[in-house]
């Protein structure tokens, strides 16, 4: 196959069908809460820190399910996977319009990260097997898909939540995502009948050498490498979710404008999976990520030292580019590692480190040393700093484990 899209029209359509399969759980995991948590506080008399709450449901429901489906994308097919994912991610915002407390909202915030995992690791695997020569793009491309659609679909749900009411947002969402998700989902498949493909190998060595089981991929130095990189990556970017318009406001700006150092950092995020994909299928994975973690860390260094706004914007965007590397890249480097067959398990478990770790690592540790320091950001962001160094030293010596059967 060439490295281009365009050799076969059918590989554009199934790229499509996964774009579309991930654009739905990735509009409500990072549009909802933000457009409803007011509506929850006021409805549900609670304060800020319980909505906060939802995305910690989220994080445990996909880092819960990525293993399992991993596994079970090998036996019963991508498309199954992608089709029980569509129903848990449409079912589980019909369920938001029912709710009656917030414990009911911590349900469905458990239930579409879950529904992520379904869709998610098949998309990302499907696509690179269709572009064996282009993976980290195609994978860029999905990933971009997934990071941008709640920038594209916020707009629409605080249109529908002033225009009508909140059971009508989620009664239309809800049935829009089981639509498109029930004549979607049969395009998520592999290329001809193999179950799950391996890329082409790339010298002899790699094309007669046994690939790694998922117990030996477990116990070899890139997999821990991968999994800490996650970890601190992680929660050096999900903590500038938290962190961004509080740090405006604080340093004297309205909510309106403060709220564009996180709008910077969500744009960067999306679009940059694809840059950074691309980027990567040239100059390779570890100096892609790790030339990005070295910026991002500089970036946070230099947040609180600067007073400019413009200044802010461009640190913002430069961080939003590294956490969107860090998906978009580390799925390609999974499979250059682990191979295709492997991906969905080891990939699965890698990102626990996302989902259990980075979130205490990153919003909850900084909110801690925020209120013990009297709301020193220099500290905090001084600390994420660190943490985006160590995932650059780490991912840097990541390399296909001996014995695999990949070029080193």
């Amino acid at each position: 196959m060439s490295k281009g899209f365009s050799s076969e029209p059918q590989r554009g359509i199934v790229l499509a069908a996964c774009c579309a399969a991930v654009f739905w759980p990735g509009a409500f995991i990072f549009g909802l809460p933000g457009v409803l948590g007011q509506h929850w506080q006021l409805t549900f008399s609670v304060g800020k820190a319980a909505v906060g709450q939802s995305i910690v449901f989220i994080l445990a429901g996909a880092g819960t399910f990525m293993y399992i489906v991993g596994r079970w994308q090998a036996v019963i097919g991508p498309s199954r996977m992608a089709a029980f994912g569509t129903i848990l991610c449409g079912g589980s915002v019909l369920f938001l319009g029912h709710v009656s407390s917030m414990h009911g909202v911590y349900v469905w915030a458990f239930l579409v990260g879950a529904s992520s995992a379904f869709l998610y690791i098949p998309g990302l695997t499907v696509v690179q097997a269709w572009f064996p020569r282009s993976r980290g793009l195609a994978s860029g491309v999905v990933n971009m898909s997934f990071g941008l659609s709640a920038a594209i679909m916020s707009p629409v749900f605080t249109h529908l939540l002033v225009r009508f009411n909140y059971a009508i947002l989620t009664l239309i969402c809800g049935l829009l995502a089981l639509s498109i998700g029930v004549l979607n989902f049969r395009l998520v498949r592999f290329p001809g009948h193999v179950t799950i493909p391996d890329p082409a190998p790339q010298n002899q060595a790699a094309e007669s050498a046994p690939l790694l089981g998922l117990t030996r991929s477990l116990r070899t130095r890139p997999f821990w490498l991968l999994w800490l990189t996650y970890a601190t990556a992680g929660a050096a970017g999900v903590a500038v979710l938290a962190l961004a318009t509080e740090f405006g406001c604080a340093r004297g700006l309205s909510i309106q404008t403060a709220v564009l150092v996180l709008t910077a950092f969500n744009l960067t995020n999306g679009v940059g999976r694809l840059i950074s994909g691309f980027l990567s299928d040239r100059i390779g994975r570890n100096a892609t990520m790790t030339l990005a973690f070295l910026a991002a860390g500089t970036a946070e260094l230099m947040f609180a030292h600067t007073n400019s706004l413009a200044i802010w914007l461009v640190l913002s965007a430069v961080v939003g580019f590294a956490f969107g590397t860090l998906f978009a890249v580390s799925a390609a480097l999974t499979v250059d590692c682990f191979g295709i067959r492997n991906f969905g398990a080891v990939f699965g478990l890698i990102f626990t480190a996302y989902a259990f770790v980075a979130g205490p690592l990153g919003p909850w540790l900084s909110g801690l040393l925020l209120d013990r320091t009297g709301g020193n950001f220099a500290l905090v962001f001084g600390y994420l700093g660190l943490c985006y160094f160590a995932a650059a030293v780490l991912v840097w010596f990541v390399r296909p484990p001996a014995g695999s059967g990949r070029p080193e």
